[in-house]
């Protein structure tokens, strides 16, 4: 007997996403992002600029199933993008769409900032999109980055019930 019968399991069909972090502070929220982009079934994560100690908090071992790519500063993210990506910001600003009504891209790079500095404006201005989860203000980078996944795969109807 499935343990969830009614759920349908995730599968993004075509294209691909990958999320990440600029400036990533804490090895707590990599861990819970991880995880989350793992359920969610991001096909990589990625971290700019590492600022953070490793240590153990995905106890799911997302990563054996979930390449991190780590680059060293923007420049280096920015050249090793995927052909016929989107570039989408996370961030509180001006520009922002509400996620709300956002539609995301088929092939799409979300890119959030830092715990305690956000998106630099280097960062946001070669976004082609940027995308605000409602609310006065920031939420923790993990929470934000698994509130994004989720509604890439609610937009798809991936993960309703077959009921």
């Amino acid at each position: 007997m499935e343990k969830y019968p009614n759920v349908v399991v995730p599968d993004h069909g075509r294209g691909f996403f990958g999320i990440g972090i600029y400036g990533l502070k804490t090895s707590a929220n990599l861990g819970t992002l991880w995880r989350s982009a793992q359920i969610m079934k991001a096909d990589f994560l990625f971290v700019i600029g590492k600022r953070y100690q490793t240590m153990r908090t995905d106890t799911m071992k997302s990563w054996k199933h979930i390449p991190l790519f780590e680059y060293d500063t923007l420049d280096h993210f920015f050249a090793s993008l995927p052909k016929g990506a989107k570039l989408v910001g996370i961030e509180l600003d001006e520009r922002s769409v509400p996620l709300m009504t956002y539609t995301h891209p088929e092939r799409a790079v979300y890119l959030l900032g830092a715990e305690d500095k956000g998106l630099p404006q280097a960062a946001l201005t070669r976004c082609d999109e940027v995308v605000q989860i409602p609310g006065e203000f920031s939420l923790n980078v993990s929470v934000a980055g698994s509130i994004v996944l989720y509604d890439r795969l609610l937009k798809q109807g991936i993960g309703t019930t077959n009921g």
